[in-house]
């Protein structure tokens, strides 16, 4: 019987060691959930004194505090390290909230980041500025890059506002979000297979769920967008419809600049909501087909498609009308006019490149070191990118996968939600019905003899 027991227990523990070592392989927010949080979070309380001292983060108590250590509590003063307020836990990793005292800046703590990851056994460590005085670590398990999933909720300080989209999922377990009153236009480049379509059916799916109207403008005969036009408004697939969808923008713009006028009001959302007009978010999915020439007859149109697309990044904003551009390669290269363009695309999303000149074209006006991130970013991993704005911070971001079909199924099943827009009413394109359910895609033809 006890040889049987034996047995028992020992099978038990073996399926035990083989199910948590599935986990970890197979689910890893499960083998988080279970085991590394519970020993990163044991490993963090112990040795954080230590941690803090051995990577230059504590300073010299205040003379007050020395005294009452000294003479009071008669113990030996040490140095202070930052107060640990608040620990967290996630279904990804850890969340611990600093108290940074006298002498120390984020940026101390930011610097020693890679430190602490091997010191406590993270995956990664993140730092973030809540508050002067105040920064979140924000700790991860595993790489959740690996396997995206995106959070169920998101926190309300993300998804406040009318134009917000969830698109990617950041390195450290955050959302990342398409917010286009806080960054109107933006940028995305990417070569070939890099993930960079996959980006935009995220993006665009996520917009067609919102009462925005879309515009595409895709040169390649509509391949990429011919399956959204449900979801579309307008839709130019020549770079000859290009140039009348931008001049029918155009002039949709000082319209709405009129109205605001006539309002007194110098943004969109201060109209009143009876006549407010839908915001438009103009897709562009191939830019440098809209700067090329074959002939040197077409330079006039080249040129005027450019100066409109200027005026629209330029003062569009205030209107509602906001710039999705996207491309392999952006830069002073494809000609007049593209410096002074990308210029005014605040927000930049760079996937797999070719070459570093195109990320630095991209990213290094705005974030010089996230260059080097972009640049090493390996190809077996599609979807992957680094994501930055005007206000220096970047980080690396992945889309879930997402197949055109779905895409195409969410824009067909949103399709209610299409404006009608008069300005844009030329351009509307045509939708076919769906195929039925197991309907063949080509009707038969009896044979002849």
């Amino acid at each position: 019987m006890s040889d049987l027991s034996t047995v028992i227990e020992v099978a038990g523990a073996l399926s035990a060691a083989g199910g948590l070592g599935y986990a970890k392989a197979r689910s890893p927010r499960v083998f988080w959930s279970l085991v590394g949080a519970p020993v990163a979070r044991v490993r963090f309380t112990v040795t954080y004194r230590a941690t803090m001292d051995v990577c230059g983060l504590t300073v010299q108590p205040s003379r007050l505090r020395a005294f009452m250590v000294r003479n009071v509590a008669r113990q030996e003063v040490q140095p202070v390290p930052p107060q640990v307020r608040r620990v967290r836990y996630s279904s990804t990793g850890m969340r611990a909230t600093l108290r940074l005292p006298a002498g120390l800046e984020p940026a101390d703590v930011s610097a020693a980041s890679e430190r602490l990851r091997h010191a406590w056994g993270v995956h990664s460590v993140h730092v973030v500025e809540v508050k002067p005085g105040f920064v979140e670590l924000r700790m991860t398990g595993y790489d959740v890059l690996r396997r995206v999933k995106m959070p169920r909720r998101l926190p309300r300080n993300v998804t406040a506002g009318p134009l917000v989209v969830p698109v990617a999922l950041r390195e450290d377990g955050t959302a990342f979000v398409r917010d286009y009153q806080k960054v109107p236009h933006a940028l995305t480049v990417g070569a070939n297979q890099s993930g960079k379509s996959m980006y935009q059916r995220n993006l665009i799916s996520g917009l067609a769920k919102l009462p925005v109207g879309l515009v595409g403008i895709d040169c390649k005969r509509g391949v990429e967008q011919g399956g959204y036009a449900p979801r579309l408004s307008a839709l130019a697939v020549t770079p000859d419809e290009a140039d009348g969808l931008l001049e029918a923008l155009v002039g949709e713009m000082e319209e709405r600049f009129d109205l605001l006028s006539d309002h007194g009001v110098s943004d969109l959302w201060g109209l009143p909501a009876a006549v407010r007009p839908v915001p438009l978010v103009v897709l562009v999915d191939e830019v440098a087909e809209l700067f090329l020439v074959a002939a040197k007859k077409d330079e006039e149109r080249r040129d005027r498609m450019v100066m409109r697309m200027i005026r629209l990044a330029q003062m569009a904003r205030a209107v509602g009308i906001f710039l999705e551009v996207c491309g392999q390669r952006f830069g002073s290269d494809l000609g007049k006019g593209a410096t002074a363009l990308r210029a005014q695309l605040t927000g930049r999303v760079v996937h797999r490149v070719n070459d570093k000149q195109t990320a630095e074209m991209a990213l290094g006006d705005i974030a010089p070191e996230a260059v080097f991130a972009a640049t090493t970013i390996p190809p077996d991993r599609p979807g992957v990118a680094v994501a930055g704005d005007s206000s220096g911070g970047w980080s690396r971001i992945r889309t879930p996968a997402m197949t055109p079909a779905e895409a195409v199924a969410v824009c067909r099943e949103y399709a209610h939600l299409t404006p009608h827009l008069a300005a844009l009413a030329p351009f509307r394109p045509a939708v076919s019905a769906a195929p039925a359910p197991g309907s063949p895609l080509l009707k038969p033809r009896p044979a002849t003899s």
